[in-house]
């Protein structure tokens, strides 16, 4: 009897030290299948951290990952094609954002009448106004489009990377700028070659970021000139008209009628429904 009772005192003894591993275990099997948790993105950190828009302390929902929604990148002419030795100014090293979730489109506000060929000294023209009267460090836009639908790289600093523009007042950050060579007011005929090259740049873009362009974001504004005033939380399109961080009328009435169809397009070339 005495020793039956140490036995059982024995096995009593081995079964207490084991009973808090397997309520590590236990938890950890039940964190794994925890799936309604909710954690908190850290915030960016950098000189841009104050734009960092939606990824700021947002609260996430975990779920299934979502697939990659990646756009080929289309054929983007090289800036020195219209840079040339005698248009360069000394400018300071281009600044940089951490990603760019969304885009803005414009129009240059110049003739329409212009041979493709001659793209290239418009942007010089561009380029020597912007630079020259206004005193910029560079081209404001990041990418230019002709009527023909050529790409071209505007603003140095690398198209794969997200170069901070001069294009939108107070959503320069995480954004690029597409201009549309011309005017596109009301009753202007809109080339679909030129659409349809804004709709690949901004899939191939947006698309880096896992962004819909058919969707929507938050910018904070960083200029109290701008359509929000400096720091404000703005939910805007991700593939927006200048009007919608500016005051104007920017990129036009008749793009700006485009712009649900280019979204749509760029949203197809994401391999999007």
């Amino acid at each position: 009897m005495r020793r039956r009772t140490r036995l059982l005192r024995r096995a009593l003894v081995a079964l207490l030290c084991l009973l808090p591993a397997a309520g590590a275990a236990g938890a950890l099997l039940l964190g794994a299948r925890d799936t309604g948790r909710t954690v908190t993105e850290r915030a960016p950190t950098g000189a841009h951290a104050q734009d960092a828009g939606p990824w700021a302390g947002q609260t996430l929902t975990p779920g299934p990952a979502a697939p990659a929604h990646h756009a080929p990148r289309p054929r983007i002419v090289p800036r020195s094609v219209w840079l040339d030795a005698t248009a360069r100014h000394v400018q300071p090293p281009p600044r940089y954002d951490d990603k760019v979730v969304a885009v803005f489109v414009h129009h240059t506000d110049s003739p329409n009448g212009y041979a493709c060929a001659d793209s290239p000294s418009i942007i010089r023209r561009l380029y020597a106004g912007q630079t020259g009267a206004r005193k910029w460090d560079d081209i404001g836009y990041n990418f230019l489009v002709d009527r023909c639908g050529t790409i071209y790289e505007g603003r140095a600093g690398g198209i794969e990377r997200a170069v901070t523009g001069a294009h939108t007042q107070g959503f320069n950050h995480r954004t690029a700028g597409i201009a549309a060579i011309g005017t596109f007011t009301a009753g202007t005929p809109v080339p679909r070659a030129l659409t349809d090259a804004i709709a690949a740049l901004a899939a191939w873009k947006l698309g880096l970021a896992g962004v819909d362009p058919r969707g929507s974001v938050t910018l904070v504004s960083s200029n109290k000139l701008a359509r929000y005033t400096a720091g404000t939380a703005a939910l805007l399109p991700a593939l927006a008209g200048h009007t919608d961080g500016f005051r104007t009328t920017c990129p036009g009435a008749a793009l700006t009628v485009r712009l649900p169809a280019i979204r749509e397009t760029a949203a197809r070339l994401q391999g999007r429904r």
